[in-house]
């Protein structure tokens, strides 16, 4: 069955299909630049996606050239200060925020706050005709998302300085060379491409994925022997649900496992 809300350009539609959940980010004239209708209804997606035991994986993409050129620069003007601005409801905190895995099914430009939504994503697959770009600097501010942070970790200092210090756009080859996407396919293949990963996914022991991805977030902040002694105790919670139990009888009867998130 599917669910959709939010069908008009200029929105964030939701559709859920069994456990996968795509999130589309729908304005293409603009480049799925966001406004702040948008982060809310966004920001609502992922509220019912969290709220839905039934969704497992998610995969996050945009319409048109354009996976999201990040926020509508001319929407910036309406705060009234620089406060409120710092204030305002971030696109990248909310996509942190999902428990669930996240893929990134980037099909065109992602760019500024584009690319740190592509960031805040688990998994990044693109198109061979996609860019990635944190042109902040030419406009005299600079990202505001984790995108240093981020981008120091998926493609070294140097390269994150690169694209930092100039601005300048990367194409598709490059963002899998440095690391910054797992894959790159053609264009017609990306959709059916991170469904079908997200369908991997979803087959997994659903509180395994959700520990799985909080243990990574995890891990790049703390001492290595306080993430192993961290990622241990998460594995005993693991080995106490119902699921730990089907896959381990799953093994033994040698035969697909049945996880139920619990």
């Amino acid at each position: 069955m599917t669910a959709e809300s939010g069908g008009e350009p200029g929105q964030v539609r939701l559709a859920i299909d069994g456990h996968v959940a795509i999130v589309t980010l729908d304005r293409p004239a603009k480049l799925n630049a966001l406004t702040a209708g948008m982060t809310a209804q966004l920001a609502a997606h992922v509220a019912a996606v969290n709220a839905d035991d039934s969704v497992r994986a998610v995969v996050l993409t945009g319409t048109g050239r354009a996976f999201c050129a990040g926020s509508d620069i001319a929407g910036l003007g309406e705060y009234s200060t620089p406060w409120e601005f710092g204030l305002r409801e971030d696109y990248g905190d909310l996509l942190r925020g999902l428990r669930k895995p996240v893929i990134a099914a980037v099909n065109g430009h992602a760019l500024g706050g584009g690319l740190e939504l592509a960031l805040a994503c688990d998994i990044r697959v693109a198109a061979e005709n996609a860019t990635f770009a944190a042109p902040e600097i030419k406009l005299g501010w600079i990202g505001g998302s984790g995108q240093s942070a981020l981008l120091a970790h998926s493609v070294g200092l140097s390269n994150a300085a690169m694209m930092l210090l100039t601005g300048d756009p990367i194409d598709a080859a490059t963002a899998l060379r440095w690391g910054l996407v797992s894959e790159v396919v053609p264009a017609e293949v990306l959709a059916p491409r991170a469904r079908a990963l997200a369908e991997v996914i979803a087959s997994r022991a659903p509180v395994a994925a959700q520990t799985a991805k909080l243990n990574l977030r995890a891990a790049y902040e703390m001492p290595l022997t306080r993430a192993i002694d961290y990622e241990r105790h998460l594995q005993t919670i693991c080995f106490a649900t119902s699921d730990a139990d089907e896959g381990r009888a799953a093994f033994t009867e040698r035969r697909a496992p049945v996880f139920r998130g619990r």
